[in-house]
């Protein structure tokens, strides 16, 4: 699994940089969402791995995923930053068109 991270997205991730917090995980959300297979996946800081996750393929930061959610991304995805939000896309289409800066620094994964 690779995910490419645009130079604006970059940008962005350089300015809501967390010591505290040094990893982006890819997360698929499901609250509010009904169940377990209906949700978004979206990007979380993350402060440490965990056993069950695997390491995402990028050039410039440490990026993880579950592995039980790893079904619900593609193998190849883009995270670039437009109009203000983070935007988590595949050559397939868009996964999520608005991933907000407050829901990737304060998003709590469970």
């Amino acid at each position: 699994m690779k995910l490419r991270i645009t130079e604006e997205a970059k940008q962005q991730l350089e300015q809501i940089h967390d010591p505290k917090r040094p990893i982006i995980r890819l997360f698929y959300d499901t609250e509010g969402c009904g169940c377990g297979v209906n949700g978004l996946p979206t990007i979380r800081l993350e402060k440490e791995e965990r056993s069950t996750d695997r390491k995402v393929e990028n050039d410039d930061y440490a990026v993880i995923i579950d592995d039980q959610q790893a079904t619900f991304f593609k193998k190849d995805m883009k995270l670039d930053f437009m109009k203000g939000t983070f935007r988590l896309s595949s050559p397939d289409g868009i996964l999520n068109p608005i991933i907000p800066i407050k829901d990737v620094k304060e998003g709590a994964t469970v």
